[in-house]
């Protein structure tokens, strides 16, 4: 007969319902960003065109790599403009020295004037500095609605949000698969924990996991063709691959006193770095996915180090319980350094690392009251996304 209690003890450890404390050391990047002066960009034909020029600034100010100010070292020029149901932005980026980084007119309909910011955004601080960014990546997220849990997915900046998920049942861990077609999740829809996909064109869900017991993770392999879950099917919950075709199971772990959680995937596939309190306390985990592999234990500090996401920079981030409240902290998996980038002014949970290496997205959290934030590991302090409402769980897109 399946069972929420294990369910209910693996999401204890990412709600922080103990209360001890870590110990991880506190850096900070440093880094200066280079001046970017938008003076000369004019906007006519209303709103929609102003809030594409401030979402312009705010993502060059969020990159990490810029900061809007006048006068800067790189100069954009041009004017955007509405007129009926179309925005456009013709656009010159050039630098104190004449050279020319962009030349270049960008025409979308007015329902997509946030993404045509993004866009320019993005070639702006591409083409200037050869960074990558996350403007055109997008963010999954838990909101409630009705009481409930939904699945949402928005835009970069999480202005434009839309429901996926209309299930009026609790939601767990939303994952993309590596091409961005689809979301896994957990789901008690039909009262039992079991994992879902849900195809972002078509809205068609699939369970992808319905074993007896406990059936939770989710994640989807670079590859697209297994998937990490959490299974108690043959007792307590451990960790398995599934190949998602024919849904064959191979079993890594085998804990009879202990339980695994939350795993995600090496950016080659090759390692799942998951949780598990063998030890007493949650505390992360690699192994590797071939069969009869053996886990090492990953973090050393601290007696709760949960729901970790394995960047594509190679550095994984987690939560850690640090003087009561749960921070992000960032190791390497090569070196073990390690290193807090939150600022202990909130609890922060659920990291999930932007595309473009450098920023995170998590969950704050005040008087049990959540947002999304935007955090940079390189230094600066974290940005609000969401302004009202209940959102946790957040997931970049690939």
């Amino acid at each position: 007969m399946k069972t929420h209690i294990i369910l209910t003890l693996v999401l204890a450890w990412a709600l922080g319902l103990t209360s001890a404390t870590a110990q991880v050391v506190v850096t900070k990047g440093t880094g200066a960003a280079l001046g970017v002066d938008l003076s000369n960009v004019t906007v006519t034909g209303g709103a929609t065109a102003q809030n594409v020029r401030l979402t312009l600034e705010n993502n060059l100010n969020r990159s990490g790599w810029m900061t809007v100010k006048t006068p800067g070292h790189v100069q954009v020029r041009g004017t955007i403009a509405q007129s009926g149901d179309t925005i456009s932005f013709a656009c010159t980026v050039v630098d104190a020295a004449g050279q020319v980084y962009l030349n270049a007119t960008y025409r979308q309909t007015v329902a997509q004037a946030i993404h045509l910011a993004h866009q320019v955004a993005n070639d702006i601080v591409v083409k200037v500095t050869g960074k990558p960014t996350y403007f055109l990546a997008r963010l999954a997220m838990l909101g409630v609605r009705n009481g409930a849990k939904e699945l949402f997915i928005a835009d970069s900046s999480a202005q434009v949000t839309q429901q996926v998920t209309r299930d009026r049942s609790g939601a767990v861990k939303p994952r993309w698969s590596p091409d961005n077609r689809f979301i896994s999740y957990t789901s008690f829809i039909n009262r039992w924990s079991d994992v879902y996909t849900i195809e972002l064109a078509t809205g068609m869900r699939r369970c992808a996991a319905a074993f007896p017991g406990l059936n939770s993770g989710g994640a989807i392999s670079p590859d697209g063709r297994s998937m990490a879950l959490i299974l108690s099917k043959d007792g307590n919950p451990d960790l398995y691959v599934m190949d998602i075709a024919s849904k064959r199971t191979t079993r890594l772990t085998n804990t009879p006193r202990a339980n695994e959680g939350s795993p995600a995937w090496s950016p080659d596939g090759s390692q799942i770095v998951f949780v598990s309190d063998t030890s007493g306390t949650p505390q992360l985990y690699i192994i590797s996915r071939a069969p009869g592999s053996r886990s090492q234990r990953l973090t050393q500090r601290g007696s709760q180090n949960v729901e970790a996401d394995w960047g594509t920079n190679g550095l994984i981030a987690y939560q850690s319980l640090i003087g009561g409240k749960f921070q992000i902290a960032i190791i390497d998996p090569v070196s073990r350094q390690e290193k807090v980038i939150t600022p202990f002014d909130a609890a922060y949970e659920s990291p999930s690392w932007a595309p473009d290496g450098r920023h995170l997205a998590a969950a704050r959290s005040v008087n049990y009251s959540y947002s999304i934030y935007l955090l940079d590991s390189e230094g600066g302090a974290p940005v609000a996304l969401t302004r009202s409402g209940e959102w946790t769980a957040p997931a970049w897109s690939h």
